[in-house]
């Protein structure tokens, strides 16, 4: 029943505006830190490690968890028109697994911002910076450490959209988020704020592995809070009714 839920969501972002975003904030970022790091090249003199520092100074500071605001925003817009949110609660479907397939529908979207973001940066890193051989290893990792991240921040973000119907507003919290889990972070307290796991996982704006010997803290994080808003969400979908 998932599948056939998660079929239909990825239906709804054939054409959307989603794709917009999806390519612009990530190239915006890639272009900013680029030509930061071009401009300073005198002081960033670690190679991959500094251009990755540049690219990754406001997309996973500041971009990231707006971008999966607009997401999940736009997998609920059409539940929160005219009465399709009677249909929903009336639907011969289990009502968590829509939440579920749009969860699985936002992460493929995040899974592929994550690759294109990857993408940009070795091309300008290549064909603009320069730089010799290919990034470390170690930097795709934490590639991928941000995708585990995003998860929670997916499933936080399913759930606001689902209660707020306004789009922007949850939105607007995402950014909020993100500024709060940048000064957690700088206090060492990101494991206890969901939107500050990305942030960890990437090592944004770090050259040295923050991470370093707190992985499985780090994942436990990741499911527990990603495990708590999908539960919460199962709870309220359940006690839900239709509107008048």
């Amino acid at each position: 029943m998932v599948l056939r839920c998660f079929r239909a969501e990825m239906r709804k972002l054939r054409g959307s505006v989603v794709w917009l975003v999806f390519l612009a904030v990530p190239l915006i970022s890639a272009i900013y830190g680029t030509f930061n790091y071009l401009q300073n090249q005198d002081v960033l003199s670690e190679s991959w490690y500094s251009l990755f520092m540049q690219h990754t100074l406001f997309y996973a500071m500041f971009f990231f968890a707006p971008m999966v605001g607009v997401y999940a925003g736009y997998l609920w817009r059409l539940e929160h028109r005219g009465g399709n949110w009677n249909l929903l609660m009336t639907a011969p479907v289990p009502r968590f697994s829509v939440f579920a397939a749009k969860g699985l529908a936002a992460l493929i979207l995040a899974l592929l911002t994550q690759l294109w973001v990857f993408a940009l940066y070795v091309l300008c890193g290549k064909a603009f910076a320069r730089l010799p051989g290919f990034p470390p290893a170690e930097i795709l990792l934490w590639f991928l450490r941000g995708a585990c991240g995003a998860l929670p921040v997916i499933a936080l973000q399913l759930l606001l959209s689902m209660v707020i119907r306004s789009f922007a507003a949850p939105v607007l919290l995402a950014l909020v988020g993100g500024v709060a889990g940048m000064l957690l972070c700088s206090r060492d307290m990101g494991l206890i704020w969901p939107y500050a796991l990305m942030l960890l996982g990437m090592n944004a704006n770090k050259s040295e592995n923050v991470l370093a010997g707190g992985l499985c803290g780090y994942l436990l994080a990741c499911a527990g809070f990603t495990l708590l808003f999908g539960l919460l969400a199962g709870a309220m979908l359940r006690r839900r009714d239709v509107r008048a």
